[in-house]
């Protein structure tokens, strides 16, 4: 019996190609590809389609959709953490925000992750699979539909490494980026990479001028190592040509991302180091204070250390920020939820 394709995974393209060789109409595609994005669970949904039409369907598709299997909403700032299950059971994060702005999601493109970073709620639970194009899309559609607030912006900065499922990442881009679909311009989608060197130099010539982050956390090699496994493949200095064949060949701005850890990464001495590196970049810092990860003994640098390292860094000209703290009551880091859910888990099952 031949496998049944979910609609999600499938651009408007492919959806026409598959749809020709099944003898139906081009203009068919376009009408499956806007009920699949607007968030229809079943076909019957699909109202302007013949019955006769929609039975052919579900012979060789199905609408692939993510099951809510929790929800906690923080009452300081009403950012929202939703774990989503997914069809084979696995489970993975994502974050809504609210900003002056409009509505940010950030989600998770793999279950799991094998980047091992040592400050990240991700860490030490393991890597299971990456996440389809569709799985991806769907984190925003359900956010969407189960909010009804439009989502405007988009950060790949949950669960996962966006590079190490680098054609699916893309794929999703090209998704979510579609006029026909739920259409979120690139410039307003951040993927986050923590310094995967050719896929950094590989994404600079996809024509996506969406904004690079990169996981840099640290001033040089030595720091970097001891809290980033990835270093030892690729150092600061490799990460750092990377980021500036990609701003040359984009023209696009690079934003680095820098965890503050108390006592290991935070010191005046760091903050000058940093601004040595990258100084006449097109680039722009995030000074993150960091959530504490139950197992993790790093804790965040004080709110004066911070703006301490800020101030350094704009003695070199480089642009720096502190990211808002945000859902502090509910743990909104990605990946302390599902952790925690899966502890328990094994815990009752032992």
């Amino acid at each position: 019996m031949e496998e049944k394709t979910n609609l999600m995974d499938l651009t408007l393209e492919e959806l026409q190609e598959r749809f020709a060789s099944m003898g139906a109409e081009k203009f068919r595609a376009k009408q499956i590809f806007q009920w699949v994005h607007k968030g229809i669970k079943d076909f019957e949904q699909m109202t302007n389609i013949s019955k006769e039409f929609r039975n052919k369907l579900e012979k060789s598709f199905y609408i692939g959709r993510l099951e809510i299997g929790n929800k906690l909403v923080s009452k300081i700032d009403g950012t929202t953490k939703y774990i989503f299950q997914l069809k084979d059971g696995n489970l993975v994060e994502s974050v809504l925000m609210q900003y002056l702005h409009g509505y940010t999601a950030c989600i998770s493109s793999q279950v799991g992750c094998r980047m091992g970073c040592r400050f990240c709620a991700s860490t030490g639970i393991g890597f299971v699979r990456n996440l389809s194009s569709g799985e991806m899309l769907d984190q925003i559609i359900s956010i969407q539909n189960d909010t009804g607030n439009r989502i405007g912006n988009v950060v790949i900065m949950g669960i996962g490494e966006p590079f190490d499922n680098y054609d699916n990442v893309v794929k999703f881009l090209r998704l979510v980026n579609h006029p026909v679909g739920i259409n979120i311009g690139y410039r307003h989608i951040s993927v986050s990479t923590c310094g995967l060197v050719p896929d950094i130099i590989r994404f600079s010539k996809e024509n996506m001028p969406v904004t690079l982050s990169i996981s840099l956390h640290a001033p040089n090699d030595e720091i970097r190592q001891q809290i980033m496994p990835v270093n030892k493949k690729y150092s600061i200095d490799k990460i750092i040509e990377a980021c500036k064949i990609y701003t040359e060949v984009t023209r696009r701005r690079i934003t680095f991302e820098y965890a503050m850890i108390s006592g290991v990464n935070d010191s005046a001495e760091n903050a000058s180091e940093l601004g040595h590196r990258i100084k006449g970049m097109l680039s722009h810092v995030n000074l993150i204070p960091i959530n504490d990860v139950e197992g993790a003994d790093f804790k965040k640098s004080s709110r004066q250390t911070i703006e301490k390292f800020k101030s350094i860094l704009e003695r070199y000209g480089i642009e720096a920020t502190v990211r808002r703290e945000l859902g502090s009551d509910i743990n909104a880091a990605c990946g302390q939820l599902r952790r925690s859910i899966i502890n328990k888990a094994e815990e009752s099952s032992s």
